[in-house]
């Protein structure tokens, strides 16, 4: 009889019941295999154990060996797990040679991780660690010589470092840990080598402001103290001026770096977050610094920027769109050569552009090309070669219209813009910088020349490890140096792109990160402030030269991503150039009161700026010209010029034809009959003299009269009366000397007895006239 349902079931449970304790017991049978005692599923989690253990190699010597010595890699080894790992070796390991730049970009995205590749160097070279406990870091060193390695033909090949070791929950050996790196190996030299430019930039973000000091010498005013710091022991300018004097470079230079330390060789001023302002004491850091530049860059191509690093793509989509911010690009150029003949005492080339990244769209080349330059610095990511050309083509492309595109290589240029602070980091981008440059000459036997075009800015550990993987790219035997003119004069690849990308594929990263059309509407305002300034002025180089290089600092590429930053310094700017226009203006007036029909109304203005001012004409306005008249109608102008730190009084000759207030309008304007500063209003009260008054003047006036007549009667008759008494006296004297002379009237008047409210009459009398309009009062 067949079971029932129910009994099936029955037994179908106490046969897995029985059997469990079978299956739990069989991962711990002797020899029992661990893909018998896993599922496929644990089988790949088991995989990813390469993860257990970080492995950071940290120096490899030589970056490129040769047939001979010996291969040193030193690194250091940290258990990221929870259990300690035991038994365990790290040892090198050498996979096969790439087929290409492209195959290095997908190896270098696989570091750490994964399987492990090629086969393991000899054991006696490896490194053994009875223990490693969880966070605990080791370091090792393996050196191996290069026989040992087995390399083949000259190529890129994959070296790596891999940790083997077992753990409590996995007794076997495995790879718990590994990283890999590029080993460019070609011992004999190349037959045909690259020809190899290295960009080397001197570049600052914008320190100066546009304010100077109270005094005639115009002492420059810092931000703050950071570009001490960039050019002292140690710091970033510091140390990408050491480590490019020891290489074969182009230098690249912004002319606002250097005007902006040889104002720190005298004196200077820093302003502190609460606006008061304090002297700097590192000028012996600035001339050092320059000094040591000069000596640097004696004999040698100095390829300058326009002034304060102009950046040329916001000009091109956004500035263009306001009048006149093109022609700050010129004057940043012709002020580059002074700055730099100055300082440097070279005469630097300013036929080259440097758009930011060495992006290119028709605008920007443009613009780029407006203010004389005729080569443009561009980027490998903006050419993309879309045609049948195998290898990388020389630097040098005709875009048409006479400019050339120096296009730089973008693995090359960009191989440092990460990390550098770690020597993990800076000795994995070595050698991958390497392997590329050799790839890229492996690639035809057509010699071709190749601009590397860092980053503006590099921080003091991306400068160090490019001077380290620029060095031994040097020292290697597939590439040589070559200036940046050499490169761009190169014969151009026929099959190379030279098609402009369009405006549309410029990355919007960088639009975001560009000056926006108010950004340029508030620097066109500032220029128009300055222009209306600067016609008063009797010296106006003190104004221009100083605003003239703050507004091309407003449009320096340094603000890129810098929005809130950049918007602070031109607001400075401005400020500071209203704050200057408004030390010339007109002194407040209260109510001015005239009677009768006419007066002369005085209006003063004042100088506080450094200079003389002049070329400036005074306006006076009546509100109603047939109640008051000021001159012949109900206006009139006065040329004024007033000297440094005094002001002048302008008298205005009124006719008044109605009593009762009037609003009055003084306004200063420049000779182009532009208005300056603000308008001054003031009332005019005017009140009107009757003949009753008049009478009544006449009057008082004539009572005056007839009293000082009067007291001049009785002082007569009292000096009458004294002669009289003294009579016996003078016959005496008479008779014994004969008779007397006649006493002179100045005796007579003499003997007068002077009174307390007797007028003096040592003066003559003021004129009431108005005086003339050259009237000069200090302050």
């Amino acid at each position: 009889m067949n079971p029932s349902p129910a009994r099936r079931l029955l037994r179908r449970t106490g046969a897995a019941l029985a059997a469990a304790p079978l299956l739990a017991a069989l991962p711990l049978l002797p020899g029992a295999p661990a893909a018998q005692a896993a599922s496929p599923a644990a089988a790949t989690a088991a995989a990813t154990g390469t993860n257990t253990v970080d492995v950071a190699v940290t120096s490899l010597s030589p970056t490129a060996p040769d047939d001979s010595g010996t291969v040193t890699v030193r690194g250091r080894v940290t258990n990221k797990g929870k259990q300690a790992v035991t038994d365990a070796h790290v040892g090198l390991r050498v996979g096969t040679s790439y087929g290409g730049r492209s195959a290095i970009d997908g190896a270098a995205k696989r570091a750490t991780g994964g399987v492990p590749d090629g086969t393991e160097v000899a054991s006696k070279y490896a490194q053994k660690f009875s223990r490693l406990d969880p966070g605990v870091p080791q370091d090792f060193t393996l050196s191996v010589p290069v026989k040992q390695l087995h390399l083949g033909a000259d190529g890129v090949y994959q070296i790596s470092v891999a940790l083997m070791g077992q753990t409590a929950a996995q007794r076997f050996q495995q790879t718990l840990g590994i990283q890999r790196t590029f080993l460019p190996w070609q011992p004999g030299g190349a037959d045909t080598r690259t020809r190899t430019t290295v960009l080397w930039p001197l570049i600052s973000d914008t320190h100066l402001t546009a304010e100077t000091g109270t005094n005639e010498e115009q002492t420059p005013v810092f931000d703050d103290d950071s570009l001490a710091k960039e050019i002292g022991p140690g710091g970033r300018l510091q140390q990408m001026l050491a480590l490019g004097s020891e290489l074969d470079v182009t230098w690249v230079i912004d002319p606002d770096l250097l005007a902006s330390v040889d104002a720190m060789t005298e004196s200077y001023k820093i302003k502190g977050a609460d606006g008061k302002l304090t002297s700097g004491k590192d000028q012996a850091v600035a001339k050092e610094w320059l000094g040591q530049l000069e000596t640097a860059v004696r004999d040698q191509k100095v390829v300058t920027l326009p002034f304060a690093d102009p950046d040329l793509a916001s000009l091109a989509h956004s500035g263009t769109k306001v009048g006149g911010s093109l022609g700050h690009l010129k004057a940043a150029t012709d002020a580059a050569v002074a700055t730099v003949d100055t300082v440097l005492h070279v005469r630097p080339d300013t036929s080259y552009a440097w758009p930011a990244e060495g992006a290119l769209d028709p605008d920007v080349v443009k613009v780029a090309t407006s203010a004389g330059a005729d080569k443009i610095i561009a980027r490998s990511d903006t050419f993309r070669e879309a045609g049948a050309l195998q290898y990388t083509p020389s630097a040098a492309r005709p875009i048409g219209g006479g400019a050339t595109a120096v296009v730089s290589d973008a693995r090359l240029s960009t191989a440092f813009q990460g990390d550098m602070t770690s020597a993990e980091g800076t000795t994995l981008a070595v050698q991958e910088f390497l392997a590329q440059s050799l790839m890229l000459n492996m690639q035809t036997d057509k010699q071709r020349s190749v601009v590397i075009a860092p980053q503006r800015m590099p921080s003091a550990s991306q400068a160090q490890a490019m001077a380290r993987a620029v060095r031994d790219l040097q020292d290697s035997g597939w590439s040589e140096s070559q200036s940046l003119t050499a490169a761009a004069k190169a014969k151009p690849d026929p099959g190379a792109t030279t098609r402009v990308p369009s405006t549309r594929s410029y990355p919007s990263a960088l639009r975001r990160q560009e000056l926006s059309r108010p950004a340029f509407e508030q620097i066109a305002a500032t220029q128009r402030d300055l222009e209306n300034f600067k016609v008063v002025l009797t010296d106006e180089s003190r104004v221009v030269t100083p605003f003239g290089r703050a507004m091309d600092r407003e449009m320096s590429t340094s603000w890129r991503g810098r929005a809130k930053d950049s918007r602070a310094f031109r607001d400075g700017v401005s400020t500071y150039l209203s704050g200057l226009t408004g030390q010339v203006k007109l002194i407040e007036k209260s109510t001015v009161r005239l009677s009768g029909r006419s007066a002369t109304i005085p209006v003063s203005v004042q100088n506080n700026l450094w200079q003389d001012v002049d070329h400036l004409v005074l306006r006076l306005r009546s509100d109603n010209g047939t109640r008051l008249k000021i001159g012949d109608h109900d206006f009139e102008d006065k040329v004024v010029t007033i000297a440094s730190g005094h002001s002048q009084s302008v008298k205005f000759t009124t006719t008044a034809k109605a009593t009762g207030p009037i609003t009055v309008h003084a306004q200063l304007y420049t000779e182009d009959g532009q208005p300056y500063g603000g308008e001054l209003d003031f009332k005019v009260d005017v009140t009107e003299i009757t003949p009753t008054v008049m009478l009544v003047i006449a009057g008082g006036v004539l009572l005056l009269v007839l009293a000082g007549f009067r007291m001049y009667i009785q002082r007569k008759r009292a000096a009458a009366d004294r002669d009289g008494e003294d009579a016996p006296q003078d016959e005496a004297q008479e008779d014994a000397d004969g008779a007397p002379e006649e006493a002179p009237a100045s005796a007579t008047q003499a003997q007068v007895p002077q009174q307390a409210s007797d007028p003096t009459a040592d003066t003559a009398s003021e004129s009431t006239a108005p005086s003339g309009p050259g009237e000069r009062v200090d302050r």
